[in-house]
């Protein structure tokens, strides 16, 4: 594997997004709308309860959190989507660029794009509607690294996908983080789900995080445990994901389905 030519990935991208205001706006539009509908909702919900609950931490908190693991998988996922939408995909991989370059090139997109995202977020969230994530402390590092790995292999996977079935495939991508959403536990306890659908959330990394966050706006502890073992679930998952992107990517090099990659769907 050779840098420079995950390097020539990224940069590819970066020309992308610099030539194009569409490209760049995504990047703070809807973080932007998210974060302030979320922080007047919370405010909102500090005016009526009774409890005297400070919703801010958590429900902003929570979906500050999961829009950066959305972004996240999105930003391996847009930067493979603009291969397939200029189809340029054949080209790429007629150079000697191997899967593990390209997939690499993939990852160091996503982490541009997404710290950008998660600075406008805290930036925002912090000047607006003064949340902090000063309490999480130093447990804000493996929080948003659980996040940043869980989101890097549900990428990798949906890229596979759109390589296997085709482009108008990536139709099945975009829902993906809304439908894993109640698994995780993103706005309340795993503990109020069904016995069904929590055997779902222990195998789901972001999980994890969600309810250390919690634990923590709660005055209580973080089970150091569980964290790690969302940590160790989403490196399996990353090295899973980069597995069947490999295996996707050579059966369709061997069936010959890669030379009738097109703009509709390859059965």
């Amino acid at each position: 594997m050779r840098f420079h030519r995950t390097y020539a990935v990224v940069l590819r991208h970066f020309y992308l997004i610099r030539g194009s205001f569409s490209r760049v706006s995504p990047l703070f539009t809807w973080i932007a709308v998210d974060i302030v509908l979320w922080g007047l909702i919370t405010k909102y919900l500090n005016t009526v309860a009774a409890s005297g609950v400070n919703f801010i931490p958590r429900l902003l908190g929570a979906v500050l959190l999961w829009d950066f693991f959305i972004r996240v998988m999105q930003g391996v996922t847009m930067t493979f989507f603009e291969d397939v939408w200029s189809r340029n995909f054949l080209n790429i991989f007629s150079t000697p660029l191997s899967t593990g370059e390209y997939i690499g090139g993939l990852v160091l997109s996503s982490v541009a794009t997404s710290a950008i995202g998660l600075v406008v977020m805290l930036i925002l969230a912090a000047a607006v509607f003064g949340l902090s994530f000063a309490v999480l402390g130093a447990l804000a590092v493996p929080f948003i690294l659980v996040l940043f790995l869980s989101g890097i292999a549900l990428g990798i996977v949906g890229c596979a996908v759109v390589l296997r079935l085709g482009p108008s495939a990536e139709w099945f991508i975009w829902p993906i983080p809304a439908f894993l959403s109640p698994f995780a536990g993103v706005f309340y306890p795993l503990s109020i789900l069904p016995r069904w659908m929590r055997v779902f959330s222990y195998a789901l990394p972001p999980s994890y995080v969600f309810e250390g966050l919690r634990a923590v706006v709660s005055g209580g502890v973080v089970s150091m445990r569980g964290l790690a073992a969302g940590g160790c679930l989403a490196v399996i998952y990353i090295l899973l994901a980069c597995r069947i992107f490999t295996w996707v990517y050579r059966k369709a090099v061997r069936s010959g389905l890669i030379a009738r990659y097109s703009a509709e769907s390859v059965s």
